[in-house]
């Protein structure tokens, strides 16, 4: 379980603590987009018959918003391949979102801290 992030009153996270935090966060970032890739190579390799590089070239390709490189034979695998599409594009977005949660909390937190300090001059 990742830990939550510091309290409005509490103060800044050290840098080891946000590096920490990055760290984690980061691999929960990858970890998302390797299962998610992981469907697709699945998803290419049993509906579409694509051997293994194939299918993980045509997930990679779709993955990273490039489009397919093999083309598609099957119903199922046109299907498919349309639901990956649509799916793959939310788990950029969730990706992104989650890689940069830290950063932005952080940068937030900073300029709250730093408001509350000129509050109580």
């Amino acid at each position: 379980m990742l830990k939550s992030f510091e309290r409005r009153q509490q103060p800044l996270a050290s840098a080891r603590v946000f590096w920490g935090r990055m760290a984690r966060y980061v691999g929960l970032s990858a970890g998302i987009i390797l299962t998610s890739l992981g469907i697709g190579i699945l998803g290419y390799h049993y509906l579409e018959g694509l051997s293994g590089i194939d299918a993980l070239l045509n997930a990679s390709m779709i993955l990273g918003g490039m489009g397919p490189v093999a083309p598609l034979e099957t119903n199922a695998g046109k299907l498919f391949a349309s639901f990956y599409a649509l799916f793959s594009g939310m788990v950029f977005l969730v990706a992104v979102g989650v890689l940069i949660a830290p950063v932005f909390h952080r940068f937030l937190h900073h300029f709250h801290v730093e408001m509350d300090e000129d509050e109580d001059r």
